[in-house]
């Protein structure tokens, strides 16, 4: 295709394997960069190539270790000294995302930190997924084009035919999500999708003390709709929850993956059937109740729309 003369695609460390599929969508070559790391456990990054002119796209998730995103402002920085054209960051997962206001006193806003930083550092523009809240696109002044993972996650969904389907949100604050992922189903599947609403008490960070089920999901197949699944505490409660509520079968999707500490682990001995969730965050999962879609689509159609100047708002519909 004639516009990927006009850009070039390179990936950090943790982005090479999405990298490699938006390019197959793309039909263009990954670009050749390196990570060159020193003993002390500093690195530098450069470009292999010549990026003279060139719209260049940087796929690097910022999940932890904070090296990811470091990496990712050093490939930005790189490329400006190298006389890009522009420079875009492709965050499949936007680290930092859950402290995005003030919630108690003398606390970080950790999102609007980092989107300072990648604009310091000399971003253009940023491609990122499922922010955690939508708020987070007004703490940068360049654009953000939000790419939701409902754009792979409903389609396998329908293509599952479950006939007592119903959509559930694992809190009041993500029902919202939830309702659009039953907004889109109700399109694919052209037939209404209920909905289920759970009250959360949670006394700290990753730790729930109680889960109850606002709805009736009797004989039902549940499908909990929620962003990030982490130690995946609240889901696998859920699941369980739900299953002693008389439901059919439990299955959770999420956008991002990032099964920390024992999440792995609860999750294979969950009353989950599945958990379905995309490839932002790289990882070798170990669990065969874990079923991997790529963003490698939505993505590549997000870059091609910017390259061709046509909409992004309405192909990226949540």
């Amino acid at each position: 295709m004639e516009e990927t003369k006009q850009f070039k695609v390179f990936a950090g460390s943790k982005g090479e394997a999405l990298a490699r599929r938006i390019c197959e969508q793309l039909g263009c070559q990954l670009g050749k960069m390196h990570i060159d790391r020193f003993s002390d456990g500093e690195f530098c990054a450069y470009f292999e190539e010549s990026v003279r002119g060139q719209s260049v796209y940087l796929v690097q998730p910022t999940c932890p270790t904070s090296d990811n995103l470091m990496e990712l402002l050093l490939m930005i920085d790189a490329a400006k000294r190298a006389s890009a054209y522009k420079v875009i960051a492709v965050i499949p997962y936007f680290g930092w995302a859950r402290q995005d206001r003030k919630d108690k006193p003398r606390v970080s806003i950790g999102a609007k930190l980092v989107a300072n930083m990648l604009q310091t550092a000399g971003a253009d523009r940023v491609i990122t997924v499922d922010l955690h809240a939508d708020q987070i696109q007004g703490f940068f002044d360049i654009p953000v084009d939000h790419v939701y993972g409902s754009n792979v996650l409903a389609p396998y969904v329908a293509g599952l035919n479950l006939k007592k389907l119903i959509v559930a949100s694992p809190d009041i604050g993500g029902s919202k999500r939830a309702s659009n992922f039953a907004k889109k189903l109700h399109v694919m599947t052209d037939r209404e999708i209920p909905m289920v609403i759970c009250y959360k008490n949670r006394p700290d960070f990753n730790k729930v003390s109680e889960i109850r089920v606002l709805g009736d999901v009797y004989g039902k197949d549940v499908v909990i709709v929620d962003d990030i699944a982490d130690t995946a505490g609240t889901l696998c409660k859920a699941a369980e929850v739900m299953t002693n509520a008389g439901a059919k079968s439990v299955r959770a999707v999420v956008t991002h993956g990032v099964f920390s500490g024992n999440a792995l682990e609860n999750i294979e001995n969950s009353a989950l059937v599945e958990l379905v969730c995309t490839d932002s965050i790289p990882r070798d999962l170990q669990c065969e109740k874990i079923h991997v879609e790529s963003l490698a689509v939505p993505i590549a159609q997000t870059i091609r729309a910017i390259q061709n100047h046509t909409s992004v708002s309405e192909m990226n519909v949540k």
